[in-house]
């Protein structure tokens, strides 16, 4: 009875559905306890928030409140990735479209014909060639932005902001549905998100904070560019089930809810970024070139160089990583480094 009368109030009162993760010891994942303890010193050296390792589904390694929900910043452009997969073949949404196809332009005075020539395809590679100010863009980025009409599209990758607001733009005109929205009922719900429930605004607007329960905000800056930038907070135990799915190529619990072919597509490498460090883009993922003889690549993304998502399949692994980046944080990527290398660090030579 009293069992009967609590869950009736958790439901009325809208709490959290039951974490979904079994846990398991990490020896059962291949990696030491002792290893896993040097990880936590790290983590709690370097400032950070919360972590989480997943070995085949289940978790054996935890750090931190992996339920509270941060900005993402970043890793936003997965998510992307997984909605804009979803809607291919349906409507209009096609990879060899063209900006121009689509209806894109700009504020005054416009692209140009070469601008407009740049495909879908080449939007999520970050190969576009349109090199316009974009919402979201960071003081860095436009440093970095080079010139516009420098380069024809394909031909030069820079991670361009500009690129992934439009990809997302016009993922919602065929769509007919909106980025986070699209993201709750597509993505969130089938997964099971225990903290992500929609609650989406217009953010900033002038002299008010972002409210504090937001699991998203479109930004738009009507004096840079035309298309927004839709950004998303989640919790490191959310994002790891989005990276689950993508570990699993697509398939949860006997459904395909995003194309294999397309997680197999987006996460090989297009661009090399460090060839001696062997990093790579693709579409919409940072990808790991792989070493010979191995069937799928390591992938990951990061938001502001100290979040992470990466997705390890020769080890069955999700890992995230967590900061605090809504408030002041000395955590650097430096830092971020040094949890990942105590992370493979933990490994069991065994396991390998």
């Amino acid at each position: 009875m009293v069992r009967s009368l609590l869950l009736v109030l958790l439901i009325a009162s809208g709490a959290p559905a039951a974490d979904a993760f079994e846990r398991i010891p990490p020896a059962a994942a291949g990696y030491s306890e002792s290893g896993l303890e040097a990880l936590r010193q790290v983590l709690a050296e370097a400032g950070s928030e919360s972590m989480l390792l997943v070995h085949e589904g289940k978790v054996f390694f935890e750090w931190g409140d992996i339920h509270e929900r941060r900005l993402v910043h970043s890793i936003r452009k997965p998510l992307l990735h997984a909605l804009i997969g979803q809607e291919l073949g349906k409507g209009c949404l096609a990879l060899e479209r063209t900006v121009g196809d689509y209806g894109i332009d700009e504020r005054a005075p416009g692209l140009s014909a070469a601008e407009k020539s740049a495909t879908l395809r080449q939007l999520l590679q970050s190969r576009s060639g349109v090199y316009h100010p974009a919402a979201a863009e960071s003081e860095g980025m436009a440093a970095q932005r080079p010139a516009r009409g420098s380069h024809a599209p394909g031909e030069h990758y820079y991670y361009n902001n500009w690129d992934f607001n439009v990809a997302g733009a016009i993922f919602e005109r065929c769509a007919g549905l909106g980025v986070h929205e699209a993201f709750q009922e597509r993505i969130a719900r089938p997964l099971g998100m225990r903290d992500f429930r929609g609650r989406i605004y217009a953010w900033p607007r002038d002299g008010q904070d972002l409210p504090g329960d937001a699991d998203g905000f479109r930004s738009l800056d009507p004096t840079l560019s035309r298309y927004r930038a839709y950004h998303f907070r989640l919790s490191a135990h959310d994002l790891a089930l989005f990276g689950q799915l993508y570990l699993d190529r697509g398939q949860w619990r006997g459904r395909q809810l995003v194309p294999a072919a397309w997680i197999d597509q987006g996460t090989r490498p297009v661009s090399i970024l460090n060839a001696d460090y062997g990093l790579a883009y693709g579409e919409l993922w940072n990808v790991l070139v792989p070493d010979e003889g191995e069937t799928r690549a390591s992938f990951y993304h990061t938001g502001l160089g100290v979040h992470m998502l990466g997705v390890y399949p020769k080890h069955g692994l999700v890992m995230v990583h967590r900061v605090d980046t809504e408030r002041a944080f000395s955590f650097d990527e430096g830092n971020l480094l040094r949890i990942i290398r105590a992370m493979h660090a933990a490994r069991l030579r065994t396991a390998d």
